[in-house]
This record gives structure tokens, C-alpha cells and sequence, in this order.
């Protein structure tokens, strides 16, 4: 019996906590590619500079800090306009998609990651971000639900008790 109920209470953990599969980055990692972008700034060729800025918009939206995510999300917009390589393009709103999931915009992130399967149908990691996205947003409605039925449920028990206080 005890099995049982500690199975329950890991998956219903497991449920409001989410499970995704992308990785995080702390602040040792960010500052580590900040610094390879000053770097890199200092003379390097375009390619070698355009990669360290990619590394950078990495370590930024699978930061754990919102700032930082925020950061990456423009840094990687600022990067789309202009550019005509499809793989940047597809690896860039790849990298977007994951910082509008970390910043909560499930919506935008959905978005994104369709277009990246548009060009690349069987692309695991935007496969994967899509399967955590349609989890979360499920999940979202679930607790929404959940939040509404409490709410109407007390307002009904509110209501009860002063029609039966009145009789």
C-alpha cells in the first residue's frame, strides 16, 4: 500500500513540476562565452565571431535566469534579420523557441518550433521541444481548470452557508 501511494505522489509531483528534457546553463557557462565573444571581438574572423555569438545565445536561453533569457531572446531576434543561411535561420528559431518556453511564452515557442519542422521534419531536438511544449501547455490548462472549479466551488460554499444562515 505504501508503494502505491508514493507512486501517486510522484506522479502528481512529477505533473506540476514538469519534465523537459532541455538542458541549463548556470553562470560560470555564460560568462565563459561572454568572454570568448570579447575575444573574439578583438580581431577574430566574421565565422569565428558569429560562432561565438551563437554559443552565447545558447548559454542564454538555457540560463536559469530570467535576465539572461530574456537577453538571449533578443540577441538571437536581432540575428534573423538579414541573415540568408537556412541552417542559421532554422538553428536560430530553434534557439528562440527555446527561450519563449523558458520564458513561459508556450504560445510563441509552439510557433517557432513548427517553423523549424517546416524545414526539418524529423529534427529530434525540435521534436522533443515540441512534445515538452504541448505537455506544458496541456498542463497549464489542467491547472487552470482545476484553479476555476476551486474558485466556483467556493463561491457556491459561500453562497450556502449565508442562504442557510438566513433560514
Amino acid at each position: 500500500m505504501e508503494a502505491k501511494v508514493e507512486r501517486l505522489f510522484n506522479k502528481v509531483g512529477t505533473f506540476f513540476k514538469g519534465t523537459d528534457k532541455l538542458p541549463w546553463c548556470d553562470s560560470d557557462i555564460v560568462a565563459g562565452c561572454e568572454n570568448d565573444v570579447a575575444e573574439a571581438e578583438k580581431g577574430s574572423s566574421d565565422e569565428i565571431r558569429r560562432e561565438c555569438i551563437m554559443k552565447l545565445s545558447w548559454a542564454l536561453v538555457h540560463s536559469s535566469r530570467p535576465e539572461n533569457v530574456q537577453r538571449g531572446i533578443a540577441m538571437l531576434e536581432a540575428s534573423l534579420v538579414g541573415n540568408n543561411s537556412p541552417l542559421q535561420i532554422r538553428e536560430n528559431m530553434y534557439l528562440l523557441a527555446v527561450g519563449y518556453y523558458r520564458s513561459g511564452d508556450y504560445s510563441r515557442s509552439r510557433q517557432l518550433v513548427g517553423r523549424c519542422l517546416e524545414i526539418a521534419p524529423d529534427w529530434g531536438q525540435a521534436l522533443n521541444l515540441k512534445s515538452a511544449i504541448e505537455e506544458r501547455i496541456t498542463k497549464d490548462g489542467v491547472i487552470g481548470v482545476g484553479i476555476a472549479v476551486t474558485a466556483v466551488g467556493l463561491v457556491a460554499g459561500g453562497i450556502a452557508a449565508a442562504l442557510s444562515r438566513k433560514k
